[in-house]
C-alpha cells in the first residue's frame, strides 16, 4: 500500500507578473510544506514546464511575453504536461473570461483579492494532499 502524497512531494510553479502577489503566495505555500518555484511571464513558465513540470501551476492571466490563456493552451496541446493541473488567477470576473479558462483546460479560476487560506485549501484539494 502505498502512502499518502503529502505537501512536501508536491511541486508548485506560481507565474505572476506582480512581485508582491509572488512573493506572498511562495511565502505562503511553502510555509503549507509544497516546494515552490516562481515565474514572471509566460515565456518563463514556458521555460520552467520544459526544465522539470510542477504538479500544479498557479497562472496569472494578465501578463507580459505570453497571457495566461496561452500559456495554459500550449500547457493542454503537450501531452508531457498531462498531469500538471492548472489554476488561473485573474483580475478578470467576466463569467466569459472564467469559461474560456476552464475551456482552454484550467482546472480551476480564481479572482483576485483571494483568500489566500483559501486558495492553498484549494491547492492541497486539487494535488490530493492531506
Amino acid at each position: 500500500m502505498t502512502a499518502p502524497a503529502t505537501a512536501e512531494d508536491k511541486r508548485i510553479l506560481v507565474v505572476d507578473d506582480e512581485p508582491n502577489i509572488v512573493m506572498s503566495l511562495e511565502f505562503l505555500l511553502r510555509k503549507a510544506g509544497f516546494q515552490v518555484e516562481t515565474a514572471r511571464n509566460g515565456r518563463e513558465a514556458l521555460d520552467a514546464l520544459d526544465r522539470e513540470p510542477p504538479d500544479l501551476l498557479l497562472l496569472d492571466v494578465m501578463m507580459p511575453e505570453f497571457d495566461g490563456y496561452a500559456v495554459c493552451e500550449r500547457i493542454r496541446q503537450d501531452q508531457r504536461w498531462d498531469r500538471t493541473r492548472i489554476v488561473m488567477l485573474t483580475a478578470r470576473g467576466r463569467e466569459s473570461e472564467r469559461a474560456r479558462g476552464l475551456a482552454l483546460g484550467a482546472d480551476d479560476y480564481v479572482t483576485k483579492p483571494f483568500s489566500t487560506r483559501v486558495l492553498v485549501e484549494q491547492v492541497r484539494t486539487l494535488l490530493g494532499v492531506a
